[in-house]
């Protein structure tokens, strides 16, 4: 996995990966050189490789073993975007070896990975790990920007300090990041499908703002916009709007003004499905009370959901046409594409989302993330007794060595060895 994103990356993408900012000029500096990237593919594979999971994905993916078949969706893991934030993240600390590094929040929703990055030296400048403020930086000092990208407020606070900037963003998102600016230069709404709270949609809905004329609004549930959809309809009480989508609309939004012309845009991660019903009633709405020809006029939509988070949701959407009899999400709590893809499996079989493996306590309890009640909580007899198929799956934060201590875990529960596990892939 790691070695074909080396190769593939020392040609196209150089003069983007460190920019310049500050007052005063500085020397671009290119990370990709291939003498950098071979040290950053073995220090990565050494540490995020799986060669179980390889040599199960060369095999179609089934792993059969005593009384356990697991079957592992056809698309789990490392996506391409987050692939290259880690790389870019081990070569700006190869490259800089004698300057402090920084990054805003976390690189990706993954605790393990971060934790992995944390150690590396690099300091974390947001959220409740946070190490160091941004006041404290100075022009000697490099700060990475997250795969998810950074709001434009503390973009520029970074670049009042003179820092260098090592820019990870996914390349989705920044096409996200392209459309609500065409939606603020036209006078349009940017309606985001998201969470409000999230690193990614923060730093889109700031890009909503366009010159600072633009506005937005963030849905997050068909409740929400249906409530949404009934306001562009009928109008109604227009504080009561503002509290229930309280820090989840730009600064004086006015739903009587400010949904007459609207553009759906959406958090990169979310579920498909979902985010194309939210425009289908928010155009819908909009028909409704403009008619079809206004519609055209006032209604703007485009696909900006992540190829590989729809590649994940329509891996695991073929597995679970399977007949199993469990499965097992992998991957960090707060991961937005993880999450959905417990969600669907929720809807067919018992389905336990487990940080790591060491959630798998014992064949007869496991440590789970409840997504309802949101937080972890044990759930007894979870692994059936006699021959049973479990699938597996994870989202685009999660690297392979997590998934192999996971697959080893299960198999030791029934008493086979990593060894024979081995023997078996």
């Amino acid at each position: 996995m790691f070695r074909r994103l080396a190769s593939a990356t020392f040609g196209s993408i150089m003069s983007t990966n460190l920019i310049s900012s500050g007052t005063t000029a500085r020397e671009k500096v290119n990370l990709r050189t291939p003498e950098v990237m071979t040290a950053v593919q073995e220090q990565v594979e050494s540490h995020y490789r799986s060669d179980i999971v390889d040599k199960v994905r060369r095999a179609g993916g089934i792993l059969r073993c005593g009384d356990i078949t697991v079957r592992l969706a056809k698309q789990f893991g490392f996506c391409y975007g987050v692939e290259r934030a880690i790389d870019l993240a081990y070569a700006a600390r190869k490259v800089f070896k004698d300057r402090r590094l920084f990054i805003v929040g976390e690189i990706i929703h993954n605790p393990e990975v971060n934790e992995q990055i944390s150690s590396l030296g690099i300091k974390n400048l947001m959220g409740k790990n946070k190490q160091a403020d941004i006041s404290e930086l100075g022009p000697d000092d490099v700060v990475i920007v997250p795969a998810f990208g950074t709001e434009l407020s503390i973009q520029q606070q970074i670049k009042d300090r003179g820092c260098q900037i090592v820019d990870t963003t996914c390349g989705d998102v920044m096409s996200v990041w392209k459309r609500v600016r065409k939606y603020a230069s036209e006078s349009a709404t940017s309606i985001i499908h998201g969470k409000a709270e999230h690193e990614e949609t923060k730093a889109t809905s700031s890009r909503a703002l366009g010159t600072g004329t633009g506005h937005y609004l963030v849905v997050l549930t068909l409740t929400d916009t249906d409530y949404v959809c009934d306001y562009i309809r009928h109008g109604g009480d227009k504080q009561a709007f503002l509290e229930r989508f309280r820090d989840a609309h730009s600064p004086g939004f006015d739903p009587d003004l400010h949904l007459r012309t609207v553009g759906v845009a959406n958090q990169t991660t979310m579920l498909r499905g979902e985010t194309e019903e939210v425009q289908r009633r928010i155009r819908q709405a909009i028909v409704d009370r403009d008619g079809p020809e206004g519609a055209t006029k006032n209604f703007r939509f485009f696909d900006t959901i992540c190829g590989a988070t729809q590649e994940r949701q329509d891996a695991l959407r073929e597995l679970l046409d399977v007949r199993m009899n469990l499965l097992l999400v992998v991957g960090g709590y707060n991961s937005s594409n993880t999450s959905h893809l417990a969600e669907m499996g929720e809807e067919k079989l018992p389905t336990y989302f487990v940080r790591n493996a060491s959630r798998l306590l014992s064949d007869e309890e496991i440590l789970h993330y409840n997504l309802h009640e949101r937080q972890e909580v044990i759930a007894k007899d979870w692994l059936p007794k006699g021959p049973i198929v479990v699938g597996i799956t994870a989202g685009a934060s999660c690297p392979n060595n997590l998934i192999e201590e996971t697959l080893v875990r299960l198999y030791e529960l029934r008493g086979i060895s990593r060894e024979e596990l081995e023997a078996a892939a």
